[in-house]
């Protein structure tokens, strides 16, 4: 009996240990702030939102479509959060961020930068055959406990420019080869804008992997990520991922849940997925 008692306690010191270093992440596009969207207006879905992200707690949440007020209600709500990003349209506040959120009480940001989707990355530019100016936000993180690093991008890929996403995807994996020195473990997120079977979408995986295709368990929700505020259209392809390097995937999951008044919270569904750093 003693000692199964000794190995019960070991077996929860060992599984405790694994999952204390363990930690949340979320990509989640929030709709812009549109006045036209009558019922599924800003106002009457960001307490819900804030909610939502309270419940899942990510340790880093990178959103897309958030305008600069959208950003600072973030900020003003999550405690124990911060952010990094800037506004694709200037650099500074104007125009759409690709906003990383991080918990301060488990993550420190050690370097962090945006860059523009185009033959210019490093200056406000639309690239190739893109609709409108699109960015990627990133940075080096470091584990306030345990001094592991992770490299984070966060993105927003365009909805029109077949050559801008395929570009946009080379971009990217270009661009962790160039600063990623220290063959740090990756994170890359965010709104494709493309679905598995595209070539953006097969660049990327070229160099990372799908978190649903490694992950310990099954994923669980909807396989569609995107529904224009409609029911109808969750269908059977997901245009949000997070795509990992070098990190172990625990779950996946996409959320599908809907405010008390039985809209949805924004026209996409989060992405959630618990990560460990190898």
């Amino acid at each position: 009996m003693k000692k199964i008692l000794v190995f019960l306690f070991l077996l929860f010191a060992v599984t405790t240990a694994v999952f204390s270093q363990s930690f949340n992440v979320m990509t989640y596009n929030i709709r812009y702030d549109n006045p036209s969207d009558g019922k599924n207006a800003w106002s009457l879905r960001k307490e819900c939102l804030v909610s939502q992200i309270e419940k899942y707690n990510p340790a880093i949440l990178g959103i897309q479509e958030g305008l600069h007020h959208q950003v600072l209600y973030l900020d003003s709500c999550l405690v124990n959060y911060s952010y990094i990003g800037v506004g694709r349209d200037d650099g500074k506040t104007k125009g759409e961020y690709c906003a990383i959120f991080y918990d301060t009480l488990q993550f420190r940001v050690i370097e962090s930068s945006t860059f523009w989707l185009s033959r210019t990355p490093e200056r406000v530019s639309v690239g190739w055959d893109a609709a409108l100016e699109r960015i990627c936000t990133y940075a080096f993180f470091e584990n306030v406990q345990t001094g592991k690093r992770i490299l984070v991008f966060n993105t927003h890929f365009d909805h029109i420019g077949i050559v801008a996403r395929k570009k946009s995807a080379q971009l990217i994996v270009s661009k962790e080869h160039e600063i990623n020195s220290e063959k740090l473990p990756v994170l890359i997120m965010g709104d494709f804008n493309s679905t598995l079977e595209t070539k953006p979408i097969k660049i990327l995986k070229n160099s990372f992997s799908d978190s649903e295709d490694i992950s310990a368990a099954k994923s669980t929700g909807p396989r569609s990520t995107f529904h224009a505020f409609d029911k109808g259209m969750l269908i059977d392809e997901k245009i949000d991922f997070i795509l990992v390097k070098n990190v172990e995937v625990l779950s996946v999951q996409h959320i599908n849940e809907l405010r008390p008044d039985g809209f949805y919270i924004s026209d996409h569904l989060p992405v959630e997925s618990v990560l460990r750093i190898k």
